[in-house]
């Protein structure tokens, strides 16, 4: 348990920004070290005195920009930099300039122009990410769709959650609307850089300029699709920075070593949450590695373009011929007692929160209760560190979670009693999954301590989770009605009630248009549409 904490703790601080003032929040000071390799948990063990490269002397500069060469440093070659008592600016120059040449030698790309890079004290990211606050119906709303998942409750604010950690462990971003990369720095006077920060932040730089990061096609409105998005935007990434790190590790190039750092956020944090929004960095280079080998660097390209709709397609490496679209969902709003639904969030008011919502909705149930979890025994939990990819470093797959064909989550407030509820309605690929979906799920109740009170009724009394819970099976359906009491869970689906006109789970709902998790977020999103994480 020790050693898989350890690794979401550094795994967790290269995440992007949340809730920050800025686009594309980013890699934390940590770099992203992996659980299996301890030995990349610095740049490079060299420093640039050494030289290790391709050649001992560069090649004479080209007459015209070409892949591989910027402001006149080729990408194999060394470069007088020394960052142990921190960087000077012609040092930044230089430093940006050889790594911008390694990431268009490694993505087979040229960069249209060259990109910025400003340095800026962590007091000053601090206080802007602390003054940017959430709206209460936006946060309200939120945290009814983690509460749904079992992993925050709604005594908690997964907003304030994330932007407190975030405000500490970023260590820089990437912004579309400046066209500039931030390095946030302790002491900005003698700043230092990593190279995967720089690489990773590079590389979204170069997607920006042949893509445009700030279309909407890459702001998805649902948490499934934002996640997806992130898949290829931060896979993508990902997957340059370690080439780039294994380049380093291997004696292929001179890198920049890094100074030695405690690096990260201090203070307590959801392993549920960060397991989570940790999948497009964990899933997303293995995901691109696949589509790379399938068709090369246009596929990546193509799919950069057109990204997948859904979290599933990148868990499972699925190609745009292999990926499956959203299963239909028809819902029908029949609430009484004056609960509504949030009509401005979301899509519609309702949610998607996907396969890997749904697999660490598992996973933190069975995470052992000493570190958070219930410690309930529904997946092996040690198992996500299994994934054996040369690219793949966690595994998001359960067969509860596998067969997911599509969800919405539909957050509900009583304005007359100030008291939240939700109904959640999942599609399953056959009766089978949705069965072992409904088995899973059944298995967090019980390890809550819930009382059957009812025909598929149940209530949870005296944890964080205190509420009644109303939970349909039909085909290939389940639907889970939640309330502070029966009597809101009755008037919240009349229709599931003891005495309600339907029983089915389709009942005379009326098909919503519109398709759930059209596209997917900017750069890493997190959650919610409410909590936005780029990187």
């Amino acid at each position: 348990m020790k050693r898989l904490a350890i690794a979401l703790v550094v795994l967790s601080v290269v995440l992007a920004g949340c809730n920050a003032p800025v686009d594309i929040g980013a890699d934390a000071t940590a770099d992203t070290t992996t659980p299996s390799d301890t030995t990349a948990a610095t740049d490079a063990t060299t420093s640039e005195s050494s030289t290790t490269d391709e050649s001992d002397g560069a090649p004479p500069d080209p007459e015209e920009d070409v892949i591989g060469w910027e402001d006149g440093v080729w990408h194999n070659e060394s470069i007088d930099v020394d960052q142990s008592d921190g960087l000077t600016d012609e040092e930044i120059e230089a430093f940006v300039s050889r790594a911008m040449a390694r990431v268009e030698h490694i993505r087979e790309k040229e960069f249209k122009e060259r990109v910025p890079v400003e340095v800026v004290p962590r007091s000053e990211y601090a206080n802007q990410s602390a003054n940017s606050s959430t709206p209460k119906a936006q946060s309200d709303w939120n945290n009814q769709v983690w509460e749904a998942l079992f992993i925050s409750s709604e005594s908690r604010n997964v907003s304030e959650e994330l932007s407190t950690f975030y405000s500490t462990g970023v260590g820089g971003y990437y912004s579309p609307t400046e066209d500039a990369i931030v390095i946030i720095s302790d002491d900005p006077d003698t700043p230092v850089i990593s190279n995967a920060t720089l690489v990773h932040e590079l590389q979204h730089a170069l997607q920006d300029q042949y893509f445009d990061l700030s279309q909407d096609k890459y702001n998805a409105p649902t948490q499934d699709g934002s996640l997806a998005g992130d898949g290829i935007v931060e896979g993508d990434a990902n997957y340059v920075e370690y080439v780039y790190r294994d380049y380093c590790t291997n004696g292929t190039w001179d890198c920049v070593a890094t100074p030695a750092s405690d690096g990260g956020a201090g203070g307590e944090f959801n392993f549920g949450i960060y397991v989570t929004i940790f999948n497009p960095y964990a899933d997303g280079p293995n995901y691109v590695s696949e589509l790379k080998q399938a068709g090369g660097w246009d596929l990546v390209d193509d799919v950069m373009r057109n990204p997948p709709q859904s979290t599933e397609t990148v868990i499972h490496a699925r190609t745009p011929d292999e990926a499956e679209e959203p299963a239909p969902i028809e819902y029908e709003d029949t609430a009484t007692d004056g609960w509504t639904t949030f009509e401005n969030q979301g899509v519609d008011g309702y949610d998607t929160v996907g396969e890997v919502s749904i697999y660490s909705m598992l996973w933190y149930a069975s995470y052992p209760e000493s570190a958070g979890g219930l410690g309930l025994d529904i997946v092996d939990w040690r198992a996500l560190l299994s994934a054996d990819g040369e690219f793949d470093l966690y595994d998001y797959e359960s067969e509860a979670s596998a067969g997911w064909a599509n969800d919405r989550v539909y957050p509900y407030t009583s304005p007359d009693s100030d008291e939240d509820g939700y109904v959640w309605v999942t599609t399953w690929d056959s009766e089978q999954d949705a069965q072992e979906f409904r088995d899973a799920y059944q298995q967090i109740l019980d390890g809550l301590g819930a009382e059957q009170v009812g025909e598929n009724t149940y209530r949870v009394s005296g944890n964080e989770y205190a509420d009644a819970f109303r939970v349909v099976i039909d085909g290939k359906r389940v639907v889970v009605v939640n309330g502070p009491t029966v009597d809101a869970v009755d008037a919240l689906k009349p229709e599931y009630a003891p005495n309600g006109t339907n029983t089915s789970v389709a009942g005379t709902a009326t098909a919503i248009t519109g398709t759930p998790g059209v596209v997917a977020s900017t750069t890493a999103t997190v959650a919610a549409p409410s909590v936005a994480v780029v990187a």
